[in-house]
């Protein structure tokens, strides 16, 4: 975001009024869905100093460093968390199935996510990387995985006595991560807190950090790698 503003604000020097149309533009109030850089492109579309075509071009050069944005719109929790996360996983690696009491008996919805191979149960847990000290909408906030700025992924309602393994997606504008981890590392990593709220019992969070995002490294995984990772962290819970 920083390098469209950057591009813009670069034709609106180029202007001859460009000190009366940064004047004006600083007087505006962003209020969805009109916002800074909608009022700078109609600047400049007025000015024809930006053509249509090359609005079309800006445009899709953004979309192409920030393919995951859209995400970071979704402002209903449960929309992103369960709806696109549990989505995003089956469509990549079909295996993965919705728990149901049809696949186990003794499911409650509360209880876990997925299902694999006949009785791995898989709790799902995602979040989004945004600008933990700025204020604003998600999608404002929202970061590249290049990007220095302080984030707190905060994983909350996390069972471990519910499920076997873990799965963690993380979004970043530009970037999806992936970790998996079987219930016993998650209970016995430093960074987990069993107890979410003061007399909370069986559900605890972990929050994931630029500080201690690296501590993980050897639990993260690539979508084709997936299903072997959840495999290998059920071994890992029920050595043979």
């Amino acid at each position: 975001m920083d390098k469209l503003r950057a591009r813009l604000q670069d034709l609106i020097h180029e202007l001859d009024d460009a000190d009366d149309v940064r004047a004006a533009l600083k007087s505006l109030i962003s209020v969805y869905p009109f916002s800074e850089y909608e009022a700078m492109v109609c600047a400049l579309l007025a000015r024809d100093k930006l053509t249509w075509p090359d609005y079309l071009a800006l445009r899709e050069e953004y979309l192409a460093r920030n393919p995951y944005l859209h995400l970071f719109e979704m402002s209903a929790p449960r929309a992103f968390g369960e709806t696109w996360a549990h989505r995003h996983l089956t469509d990549l690696a079909p295996e993965l199935q919705k728990a149901s009491m049809k696949l186990d008996p003794s499911y409650t919805r509360q209880q876990y996510d997925l299902w694999l191979d006949g009785g791995v149960r898989i709790e799902v847990k995602a979040s989004r990387a945004v600008d933990a000290d700025r204020d604003g909408p998600l999608y404002a906030k929202a970061l590249s995985s290049r990007s220095s700025a302080r984030f707190d992924m905060n994983l909350q309602q996390v069972k471990c006595d519910c499920c076997e393994v873990f799965i963690w997606v993380a979004v970043w504008r530009d970037r999806i991560r992936y970790w998996v981890l079987n219930a016993d590392e998650v209970a016995a990593n430093p960074c987990y807190s069993p107890r979410q709220h003061r007399g909370n019992v069986g559900e605890g969070q972990l929050h994931l950090n630029r500080e201690n995002v690296a501590d993980f490294a050897q639990y993260e995984t690539t979508p084709p790698q997936l299903l072997d990772a959840v495999r290998a962290a059920h071994e890992r819970l029920h050595p043979a």
